[in-house]
């Protein structure tokens, strides 16, 4: 698979078969993402990567806790601006639409929201940590080394799912694998091989057009 198929072909999954992932495969593409840029060479990511009892002790701890108050950061922010809730609505339409989830039946939507902790089904959880001292630009670092990641999960035949959810559970997350509060849980990443029959893996995902978002000045001058 090249890199243009990898990018195509990655989506956040959210059905996965129960089959395991080796550890040899994790350890390569962990060892190649190593070589993602960073400014200053600061290389701030961090993670623990769980599968088995460990990922099960720590699902079974998050089925029953309670999420972080007040939370560590904000991730849904930007949908108190119009255009980015337009952005979270579309998709949230089509996602729960693929499931037979109605607008109006909430304990349903709460429940697959709750998935997000036993990761979908998944065999393997990536939880990225940093340092709190970090800053914009590192957090910037640390996306671009998950997505480093993800690319290369699909060269491998596999699949993700990014899921800043977690880090509304940070500090139960924190104390489970013994994090100091000086750490920040930033997300989890489920890892494993997605079910090409769930419904809720091929649903259509809107993406704004090229020209909203990028200007070309210059070309053909």
């Amino acid at each position: 698979m090249n890199v243009a198929e990898a990018v195509s072909s990655r989506r956040s999954i959210r059905a996965f078969e129960d089959r395991p992932v080796p550890y040899e495969t994790i350890y390569r593409v962990l060892d190649r993402a190593r070589f993602t840029p960073s400014g200053c060479n600061f290389q701030p990511w961090e993670a623990i990567v769980l599968t088995g009892k460990p990922l099960r002790s720590l699902q079974t701890r998050l089925l029953a806790s309670q999420p972080d108050e007040p939370l560590e950061y904000d991730f849904s922010a930007p949908a108190a601006h119009e255009k980015y809730q337009a952005r979270l609505r579309s998709l949230g339409a089509a996602m729960y639409a693929s499931v037979g989830v109605a607008r109006d039946e909430k304990d349903r939507r709460a429940d697959f929201v709750r998935d997000n902790l036993t990761c979908f089904g998944a065999p393997v959880l990536l939880l990225c940590h940093f340092p709190k001292f970090m800053k914009e630009p590192q957090w910037s670092d640390v996306g671009m080394w998950l997505q480093t990641i993800m690319l290369l999960l699909r060269g491998e035949g596999l699949d993700s799912c990014p899921q800043e959810y977690m880090g509304v559970y940070g500090r139960t997350i924190k104390a489970e694998l013994g994090l100091d509060d000086d750490t920040l849980l930033f997300c989890g990443l489920s890892i494993g091989w997605r079910d090409a029959e769930a419904p809720v893996n091929m649903f259509e995902r809107e993406r704004v057009p090229l020209g909203e978002q990028v200007r070309f000045l210059g070309f053909g001058d």
